[in-house]
């Protein structure tokens, strides 16, 4: 697998995104019952994508020295571009989080605990992903044209057919939860189990734990074959899809009260998801530059952000 890393660039990524777990867990009360507000949202939102740009301009700088300015550009346009996409992405997973805590009732002081160990995990699970999947790109580069059809395929199928919400009470995982493990009937504080006559209870708080983790599993499969699209090296595959994830709290709370809002946000990112799967087909005979990616990716996005927010204004002046 070619990559720009070094083996002290990859020890240096590691270390600074241990550095903000622990900084999370134990100073900043990660652990304890906390409601998220707005401003706070906003104010976590600004750090991590000043963070995330910071990395980048990191790598661009060490490149610019090291390889050329023409390398440099090229690995931070795909760095950018990369995350970029996962962010955009990640916003369908926002919407699927918002159902499964209003399915469960989990109060908001209770979801970001949630969310903190549903990070956690989707930060091993996307690792572990990529690596897999940059090896298999390596041994196999007809992969590329295999995960390009299911993201064209996945595009169009949001395009073309009128998505309902999943009814969870009929999801298969949550009844073989319900008939095969001792469950609570209401949420007990923040704790995932508690003991109750000797034996080990879980709560529903440790259900929706599963769910969340679940749904990353699913939205990976959409958003990590997106960014190979962009590039091979699991270096910046690795590094934009984290930067991502670790921002992705602050964007949920930040979302919570005016996802209603965004109705034209699904159409736009499945038509992303589109472009990126046509890309990925046709990339042995049509060059898409990183440049021309960016700027339909940003657009798309922005017209459907844009769009969403005039129309429902628009309808709820109306009404009023």
């Amino acid at each position: 697998m070619q990559t720009v890393g070094t083996w002290w660039m990859w020890a240096g990524f590691f270390a600074l995104v241990l550095g903000f777990i622990a900084m999370d867990l134990f100073l900043l009360g990660g652990r304890k019952t906390h409601r998220v507000g707005f401003k706070e949202a906003a104010g976590w939102s600004v750090f991590w994508v000043g963070i995330s740009l910071a990395f980048g301009a990191a790598i661009w700088f060490y490149l610019d020295g090291a390889a050329g300015r023409e390398i440099a550009n090229r690995t931070f346009a795909e760095y950018f571009t990369g995350y970029v996409i996962e962010k955009a992405l990640a916003v369908d997973n926002v919407f699927v989080w918002l159902m499964i805590f209003g399915h469960f009732s989990v109060p908001l002081e209770l979801q970001r605990r949630v969310l903190l160990y549903g990070v956690l995990g989707a930060l091993v699970l996307r690792t572990g992903m990529i690596f897999g999947g940059a090896w298999l790109i390596a041994q196999f580069h007809w992969l590329l044209y295999v995960f390009g059809a299911f993201l064209l395929f996945t595009g169009l199928k949001m395009l073309l057919t009128r998505e309902h919400d999943p009814d969870l009470a009929q999801n298969p995982l949550l009844r073989w939860m319900g008939k095969h493990l001792r469950i609570t009937q209401k949420i007990e504080s923040e704790h995932f189990s508690v003991i109750r006559e000797g034996k080990r209870w879980l709560t529903p708080l440790f259900v929706v734990l599963v769910l969340v983790e679940i749904s990353d599993v699913i939205f990976a499969v959409d958003s990590i074959p997106a960014i190979f699209a962009i590039t091979t090296d699991p270096f910046v595959v690795l590094t934009s899809n984290v930067f991502a994830i670790l921002g992705l709290r602050a964007m949920y709370f930040l979302l919570a009260g005016m996802a209603d809002r965004f109705i034209y946000l699904k159409p736009a990112l499945a038509l992303v998801l589109t472009f990126i799967g046509v890309k990925m087909v046709i990339m042995d005979w049509v060059k898409i530059p990183i440049g021309v990616s960016l700027s339909v990716v940003a657009t798309v996005i922005a017209i459907g952000v844009v769009a969403s927010l005039w129309r429902t204004r628009k309808d709820a002046a109306h009404a009023g």
